[in-house]
């Protein structure tokens, strides 16, 4: 098989990779200093879980109604 043809066979719409990702869920973490001198001015700590929601698992809120 040519390398054209492997890189055919492992092309992803946009849709279906985020499809994958949210089945699985994704976790985004990360930390942002902004330091002059030493001196720490601002610091964002980033820690997030990005997934879909069903039956099966629960939103993490209580529903409106309820």
């Amino acid at each position: 098989m040519t390398g054209d043809g492997l890189l055919a066979e492992r092309r992803l719409s946009l849709v279906d990779l985020l499809d994958r990702l949210l089945a699985g869920g994704v976790v985004v973490a990360g930390d942002l200093t902004l330091r002059i001198a030493d001196v720490d001015l601002v610091r964002i700590d980033l820690h997030a879980l990005i997934s879909s929601i069903d039956e099966r698992v629960p939103a993490p809120w209580e529903e409106a109604g309820a």
